[in-house]
């Protein structure tokens, strides 16, 4: 596998010589193509390089913003596929939120009784501080509509899963941060609709019941799923009989649906009916899949060691297919949103601990609530965009957001961790 890696850096280092040639002779074909060759091989090449290993992901989504502002058409449309296809998006940012969701457990929403205080305050500032901060950003910078909705949605989401590993980095309460993670991911599917509905309603139509629904397939489905594998490690014996049985009833039923769904859809069924059940129809397939994964990982270990490079892949694709959805736009203000992006990370960061500090939490927990408030769920942001078939609109801020608050959060993350090791040297000395 290194072998592999160093031979991408050197071809990283030829395309590079390449598209610099091509530049200076205005060849269009051919620094297109070496631009998005140096990006591909650099990405893969980074992994042989022991400390630049951790930008890989960063590099890879660079990647996928290069390629999808130079070859926009030919990433929409693979074959007959619409890459922008609503069941695709949704497939795969459930696959993304499983992949996720194998980095909580049960357990996590049990932290509410030993931080009380503490979750509380996170809760109020998560959902106060981001989506009010994203409505100033959008009167402050004046974007289109549809964009300015998305500045707004990405920071009424809720918490990201890389809050937990910044808190950890920086020693900051890990439970604090997973149980606030968890808390703001049950409170989503109301939180989400109602602020957007308030804060974004003149700009966008917000359909509230419809988004609620859309969050819940997105996110609770597929957290449910990997929550079932999660109890059935440590389940008895008749625990694991009756959560088999209930997957076995599950998916009979969801046979019989598939067999008369048609026939509901052309019949007299009220639409809140049919809606009803198929958000049933999605938790039925969670514990489906839940189960049948759970027997894959006894059977086959290495398949949780892989999940969250699927979670990075389709990370991959929602930030190529956006950027290619929305190059118009995002060569048109493409800086100005990476300069929201950056007030905006930071800003969640500056109040989310000040605030933490002045209600009177240690520095430890302020700093987690710092990570908590400033780091938001870009996955649910871009799914919810492509249900709503705005990918290339509403998602361009979740395109832009997402990279930096990962780059930010990880300098944040390694400066605090090293002022405490100093002070732990200092007190030691003394």
């Amino acid at each position: 596998m290194n072998t592999i890696r160093k031979a991408a850096l050197y071809l990283a280092a030829i395309s590079f010589m390449i598209l610099l040639a091509a530049i200076l002779i205005t060849h269009q074909q051919l620094w297109q193509s070496m631009a998005v060759t140096f990006c591909i091989a650099a990405s893969i090449g980074l992994g042989a390089i022991p400390f630049l290993r951790g930008y890989q992901y960063t590099a890879w989504i660079i990647s996928a913003v290069v390629c999808g502002l130079i070859y926009p058409e030919q990433l929409l449309h693979i074959g007959p596929i619409d890459m922008r296809n609503k069941w695709i998006i949704l497939l795969v940012v459930q696959l993304v939120m499983f992949g996720m969701g194998m980095k909580m457990s049960i357990k996590d929403y049990t932290g509410i009784a030993k931080s009380r205080k503490g979750v509380m305050i996170g809760l109020l500032s998560h959902f106060t501080i981001m989506p009010l901060m994203g409505l100033f950003l959008t009167k402050v910078f004046h974007f289109d509509s549809e964009i300015a909705a998305g500045i707004i949605l990405i920071g009424c989401c809720s918490s990201g899963l890389a809050s937990n590993v910044m808190t950890y980095i920086a020693k900051g309460n890990l439970v604090l941060s997973v149980t606030v993670t968890a808390i703001t991911t049950i409170a989503a599917p109301i939180m989400t609709p109602f602020l957007m509905k308030l804060l974004a309603g003149t700009l966008i139509e917000v359909k509230f019941i419809q988004m609620m629904m859309e969050i819940i397939k997105i996110v609770i489905v597929p957290l449910s799923a990997a929550l079932i594998h999660d109890f059935l490690k440590t389940a008895s014996s008749r625990e694991t009989k009756w959560i088999k049985i209930s997957a076995g009833t599950a998916l009979s039923w969801l046979l019989i649906c598939l067999s008369i769904w048609d026939n509901l859809l052309s019949s007299y069924v009220s639409l809140p009916l049919l809606d009803a059940i198929e958000i049933f129809n999605f938790f039925a397939g969670a514990i489906v899949v839940g189960v049948v994964y759970h027997v894959l990982t006894k059977r086959r270990p290495a398949i949780d060691d892989f999940m969250p490079y699927l979670s990075m892949a389709g990370i991959v694709y929602f930030t190529t297919v956006t950027t290619a959805a929305g190059r118009d736009h995002l060569l048109q203000v493409g800086f100005l949103l990476f300069l929201a992006a950056v007030i905006n990370n930071g800003a969640g960061y500056l109040f989310g601990y000040t605030f933490s500090r002045l209600m009177g939490l240690s520095k430890a927990d302020s700093r987690t609530l710092a990570f908590e408030v400033g780091l938001q769920n870009g996955g649910m942001a871009s799914g919810l965009a492509g249900a709503m078939g705005k990918l290339g609109t509403i998602g361009l801020a979740a395109t832009i957001f997402s990279p930096w608050m990962n780059i930010s959060g990880s300098i944040l993350a390694n400066y605090w961790r090293k002022k405490e090791e100093k002070k732990a040297k200092t007190n030691h000395k003394t």
